[in-house]
């Protein structure tokens, strides 16, 4: 696509999301989200929404049926009980999910989801913890007016929990989204270290990265969850996870993870998480 040609419909980025156009027409499209990236934003939006309501549906079909509707199932007819029990289990599934939806569970077509890699959810206990703290909200500070010893401090922080987590740990800028970063801590993780970065807004507001080597299972794509009232954007690139937590609107937490892997991925980086 050219700078003449015109925008995919929503349409046909959903198919290309879903794996749908043939391979021409897959191309064009994403060399137009590589030209447009706040569609491109808009396009994983869409992907995490997507994952997580699979998850979240998966989770209820796994459940077991009500003991009334057993009870009925167990009743009826042999002849015709072999549809009797996927059609049940069909319209549980579908009842919760819209009930899910009608109670608001879903924030702004975002999904709430109560589970995750455990990881993960260490990630957003640690932020938890720490977020609040005034006089030591981190390990490692690399904050004051001496430019030389941020610099150093800096240096020091990313060697030493590099060497710690053996994987390369970078401290990523976020500045030019308001961020300014605090430091960092070496965390106990389940047996493993983990990693936390604090990032500070000029009106105090925080977010963190967490990161470590993943644990096994936990899916390499851009994942989204969203509970009491933190969002977390969590995904693999490079034998390391990544979790960033942070009381923010979906969105704009979503720039956030993008602006660090764009920064952590080097080559990778043009064609974004997917």
């Amino acid at each position: 696509m050219n700078a003449s040609t015109p925008s995919p419909t929503d349409a046909r980025l959903q198919a290309w999301l879903d794996g749908e156009l043939p391979p021409p027409e897959r191309q064009a499209v994403e060399t137009w989200l590589q030209a447009h990236p706040e569609e491109a934003a808009r396009v994983r939006l869409w992907a995490a929404d997507r994952d997580a309501l699979r998850q979240r549906l998966d989770a209820e079909l796994a459940e077991p049926l009500p003991e009334p509707w057993v009870q009925r199932l167990q009743a009826a007819p042999a002849n015709d009980s072999a549809w009797r029990r996927p059609a049940l289990a069909a319209a549980l599934a579908l009842a919760t999910g819209l009930a899910g939806f009608a109670a608001g569970r879903w924030s702004g077509g975002g999904t709430a989801l109560a589970t995750a890699t455990p990881w993960v959810q260490r990630a957003a206990a640690a932020h938890a913890v720490y977020v609040p703290e005034k006089r030591h909200p981190v390990e490692v500070s690399v904050r004051g007016d001496d430019g030389q010893a941020i610099a150093a401090q800096e240096q020091h922080l990313a060697a030493w929990l590099t060497k710690r987590l053996t994987v390369p740990v970078k401290l990523f800028d976020l500045q030019a989204r308001g961020y300014q970063l605090v430091g960092g801590r070496l965390l106990p993780d389940g047996g493993a270290p983990g990693a936390q970065l604090m990032y500070e807004r000029a009106d105090g507001g925080r977010v963190t990265v967490y990161l470590r080597k993943p644990e096994a299972g936990t899916p390499a794509a851009f994942q989204y969850r969203e509970q009491d009232g933190l969002g977390q954007f969590y995904w693999v690139e490079g034998g390391a996870g990544y979790a960033l937590t942070g009381a923010l609107p979906k969105a704009e937490l979503l720039a956030l993870a993008e602006a660090i892997y764009q920064q952590g991925v080097g080559d990778n980086a043009a064609h974004g998480p997917r």
